[in-house]
């Protein structure tokens, strides 16, 4: 419970109409969620406005009504509070509501295309390591210390976000790594959160099935390191291309990770192996169990934010060396006679693909074959779909394309799709079977001895969404299946 006026402070307010002096049970942005006393904060968003539902919210109990526009019809008993932007208001005021929870923590927010995940995790794991009690909210998994809760965004919405940090507190939580998606920073979702720190990865073309435009997926992005407090400090990746125009408007002390020019953290990869990374983390050698050059830039996020925050270098650089990362990044799984190593990544991005390849390409010794199984999306990005076919038939041996998830979409069109970025001699490496489970056994059954599989795409997820139902699917479960037959 809190007062409607303690829920308000601070926040822009077109006016109020009804009693003031009124107490709030709950917050919501969902009408079905309205019980006695809540507030309902009418959203317009993507596909569903909530300013259709606000008889709804009040039929449902809600005594208080936050909008944009006001309805035609006012109730009597009904307080409405008119704002300018109802998405805006719901951060700050689920931010009041449970006591502005982020200002007791130390709330860490990972940003880019690829790697937050990783980089969440990470951090999640180290800081539990070195003795903190640790909050994460991830793609893969949120985290209250060692309560694991489901996840269904990489970043909640607002009141969620807002009861997940005061949840955190309650566990005497110190610290929370969180991924921050472009959604999450159009739509506000992390309004009334007090970030500390802020970390750029890296960008490339992704979501422009919402962004509509890379440019504005960049400005979205830069959004977040805008807003940081002049207290925080914004770590770049400043070997990509944009990693310095993340910095250009900040007030936050700026920092950046690099291996390949001058940075305030500096990394050298000294060798590079299917068992691991050698690497010169601040002059100090160190061995790690990740693979690949592009979990190099991850450790060297990870090692630039544990130090930002305090932590010793050595003893977190001792920490780091045994972690493992993100479920469903670069996860490995080997079949006991033949020695097949299966890869089952994330990579849903043309250049998160390429990422993986190169570096399974860089480790594979002669003879091992790579074979790599990939789907799309449905109902996003539609003009990535021939790059990762392409993509994939360029730097493997044998190419799968299967469905992914093809939500409302025609699998048999996503492929048609992926399909038109083939050249003719391409086309002769490549299977098509839309039965991702089948492409998953043809890739075993195809593979020889040594031979290594590269699973893309859906990497943690335990599903396969079909015309809005899920179904479960899981690589990982799969391919341990078809591992185990083959071992008999």
């Amino acid at each position: 419970m809190a007062t409607l006026n303690n829920i308000v402070s601070q926040v822009q307010l077109l006016q109020i109409i009804g009693k003031e002096s009124v107490e709030v049970s709950s917050l919501c942005i969902d009408s079905r969620k309205a019980t006695s006393g809540a507030m309902f904060i009418a959203i317009k968003g993507t596909g569903v406005d909530g300013h259709e539902y606000i008889s709804v919210a009040i039929a449902n109990g809600a005594t208080v009504i936050v909008c944009e526009r006001l309805p035609e019809e006012l109730h009597q008993d009904i307080t409405y509070i008119q704002v300018a932007q109802s998405a805006l208001a719901a951060g700050l005021m689920a931010a009041n509501f449970y006591g502005n929870p982020s200002k007791k923590l130390k709330v860490v927010g990972i940003t880019g295309t690829n790697g937050k995940t990783t980089v969440a995790t990470l951090l999640y794991q180290l800081f539990e390591k070195l003795q903190y009690k640790v909050g994460l909210i991830s793609t893969v998994q949120n985290h209250i210390h060692d309560k694991v809760l489901s996840a269904t965004h990489t970043t909640p919405d607002a009141i969620s976000i807002q009861a997940l940090l005061a949840a955190m507190l309650d566990a005497g939580c110190s610290h929370v790594f969180m991924e921050v998606s472009s959604h999450a920073i159009h739509q506000h979702r992390i309004a009334g959160i007090h970030f500390v720190g802020g970390v750029f990865t890296n960008i490339t073309h992704d979501h422009l099935d919402y962004h509509k435009t890379f440019d504005e997926y960049i400005r979205v992005k830069k959004l977040f390191f805008d807003h940081l407090p002049a207290k925080a400090f914004a770590l770049t990746n400043i070997d990509d291309k944009r990693g310095a125009v993340m910095l250009q408007n900040t007030i936050a002390a700026k920092h950046t990770y690099s291996l390949r020019t001058p940075a305030s953290i500096k990394g050298k990869v000294l060798e590079n192996h299917l068992s691991g990374l050698i690497m010169m983390v601040d002059h100090q050698e160190t061995h790690f169990r990740m693979i690949g050059t592009f979990n190099a830039y991850n450790l060297l996020a990870v090692y630039g934010v544990a130090t930002l925050l305090g932590e010793d270098k050595m003893e977190v650089l001792a920490a780091l060396s045994n972690l493992q990362g993100a479920p469903g990044r670069f996860e490995t799984l080997t079949s006991v006679q033949e020695k097949i190593i299966a890869i089952v990544d994330y990579a849903h991005t043309p250049d998160a693909l390429i990422n993986v390849l190169a570096t399974i390409n860089q480790l594979r010794v002669d003879g091992q074959q790579l074979i790599t199984v990939v789907g799309c999306g449905g109902d996003r990005d539609v003009a990535k779909r021939p790059v990762m076919a392409e993509v994939a038939a360029e730097h493997s041996d044998k190419v799968i394309l299967t469905s992914d998830n093809p939500r409302s979409e025609d699998p048999e069109e996503i492929l048609n799709q992926m399909e038109a970025g083939l050249s003719l001699t391409q086309k002769r490496k490549v299977l098509r079977i839309t039965d991702r489970r089948e492409a998953l056994k043809t890739a075993c059954a195809l593979a020889q001895a040594n031979d290594i599989l590269l699973i893309a795409g859906k990497g943690h997820e335990t599903y396969q969404e079909i015309n809005g139902v899920k179904h479960h699917f899981d690589d990982r479960e799969t391919i341990r299946e078809f591992f185990e037959l083959l071992n008999r």
